[in-house]
């Protein structure tokens, strides 16, 4: 016949005490370290929402540098046009300075005096 094996206690160490100043002791350790936790990942100088709002201070300004990019790059394109294309600079030469080319009458409307 097997040997029967017995029941192991439910509580194998010694017996925990239910005083009204240990429970306070226990919720006021649990709280503390619930704040420590909430501290180290939310407070400081570089918590949580610090990162996040940098973040999004970082795409804006990628953004702005990507439209300013943009603008050197179309006014380089203008500058090359204007030193190098003839056409543009006669454009330029007759919107700008009002020059015609011999033969030419150039005519000016001006807005009447009330």
């Amino acid at each position: 016949m097997a040997a029967r094996k017995r029941a192991s206690p439910r509580h194998a160490g010694p017996p925990v005490p239910r005083t009204p100043g240990w429970i306070a002791l226990r919720v006021g350790l649990a709280a503390a370290s619930l704040a420590i936790i909430v501290f180290a990942v939310q407070g400081g100088e570089y918590g949580t929402t610090d990162l996040l709002s940098q973040k999004g201070r970082l795409a804006r300004e990628r953004a702005e540098v990507d439209s300013l990019q943009r603008r050197v790059d179309s006014l380089a394109a203008y500058k090359r046009l204007v030193e190098t294309d003839p056409a543009t600079q006669e454009r330029i030469a007759r919107e700008e300075f009002g020059m015609v080319k011999p033969g030419e009458v150039l005519y000016r409307f001006t807005e009447p005096d009330r």
